[in-house]
C-alpha cells in the first residue's frame, strides 16, 4: 500500500497509550516522522521506542503537560529543531471525569475544560505559528460524539467537546489564507479500548445491576452498524485529513461513529 504521508512531521499529543498511541503508529506507518507528546513521559518514549524499531522512521519522545503554556511552546520549538518542520498536528490528550451537575466538584469541571479546550488552545496557538511560515499544515482535533450532542451526567467533557469543534471552525478561519487546514474527529464509544475494558464496563455493570457483557451490549444496540468504534476507524479518519486527499476541507467536525450521530 502507498503511504499516504511520505516525510511528513507529525505531533501528537495524548500518544503514550490507547488511541493516542495507535494513531503515532499509524502516522509513522504511513511515513511520518513522529514526535509523541504526553504527560507520561515514559509512555511517550515507549511509543516512540516502538516507533523507531516497527518502522525505522524518526521518533521522539516528548514530557509535556499541555496546560502550560512555556511548556507547549518548548515542545514545539522542540520538534521543529528536530525534524526542522512540523506538518501534522493531533490534538489528542483529554480527560474524562463524570457526575451530576448538582454534585460536580467545580474544579474537576475546571480541570477537564483545562486540558479538552484550553489545552488545545495551546497546542494549536504554537502549532499555527510555525505553520503559517510554512504556508501549509493540517491540525486536528480527536473530539467525540460528545461534541454534537450533550451527554448524560458528563457535562463537562460534553461542553469541553462542543467548544472544541468552535474552536477547530474559528481556527479554520484564521488560518485558511496561510495553506493551513483545522478538522476535527468525532469517535464513537471506543467499545474495546483499555478504558472501557479496565473501567467503564464493570462501573456501569455495578451501578445499572447488570453484566459487563450486558453493558457492551447495550452501546452496540445503540449503534446502527452494530459495533463500537476502533482504533483503525479512526486512525483512517485522521490519515485522510491529514493527507492532500482532504486538500479543499477545513473546519470540519468528522463522525466516526457507525451511524449512531450523523449531524
Amino acid at each position: 500500500m502507498a503511504q499516504q504521508l511520505q516525510d511528513k512531521v507529525a505531533l501528537v499529543t495524548g500518544g503514550a497509550q490507547g488511541l493516542g498511541a495507535a494513531l503515532c503508529l499509524r502516522l509513522a506507518a504511513e511515513g511520518c516522522d513522529v514526535a509523541v507528546a504526553d504527560l507520561n513521559g515514559e509512555g511517550a518514549d515507549a511509543t516512540a521506542a516502538e516507533i523507531a524499531t516497527s518502522t525505522g522512521r524518526r521518533t521522539l519522545g516528548i514530557r509535556v503537560d499541555i496546560t502550560d503554556e512555556a511548556q507547549v511552546e518548548a515542545m514545539v520549538k522542540l520538534v521543529v529543531e528536530t525534524f526542522g518542520r512540523l506538518d501534522i498536528v493531533v490534538s489528542n490528550a483529554g480527560i474524562l471525569i463524570a457526575e451530576a451537575i448538582w454534585e460536580f466538584p467545580a474544579e474537576k469541571w475546571r480541570a477537564v475544560m483545562n486540558v479538552n479546550l484550553f489545552g488545545y488552545m495551546l497546542v494549536a496557538k504554537h502549532a499555527a505559528r510555525v505553520m503559517m511560515e510554512q504556508r501549509s499544515g493540517a491540525i486536528i482535533q480527536i473530539n467525540s460524539k460528545s461534541g454534537k450532542k450533550g451527554s448524560f451526567k458528563n457535562s463537562a467533557y460534553a461542553a469541553s467537546k462542543f467548544g472544541g469543534i468552535g474552536l477547530t471552525q474559528s481556527l479554520a478561519l484564521d488560518l485558511a489564507e496561510y495553506g493551513v487546514r483545522v478538522n476535527a474527529i468525532c469517535p464513537g464509544n471506543l467499545l474495546d479500548s483499555p478504558l472501557w475494558v479496565d473501567s467503564l464496563y464493570s462501573q456501569y455493570a455495578k451501578k445499572w445491576g447488570i453484566t459487563e457483557e450486558e453493558v457492551r451490549q447495550k452501546y452496540i444496540d445503540q449503534v446502527p452498524m452494530k459495533r463500537g468504534c476502533t482504533y483503525e476507524d479512526v486512525a483512517n479518519a485522521l490519515v485522510f485529513l491529514a493527507s492532500d486527499q482532504s486538500s479543499y476541507m477545513t473546519g470540519q467536525a468528522i463522525n466516526v461513529t457507525g451511524g449512531q450521530e450523523m449531524r
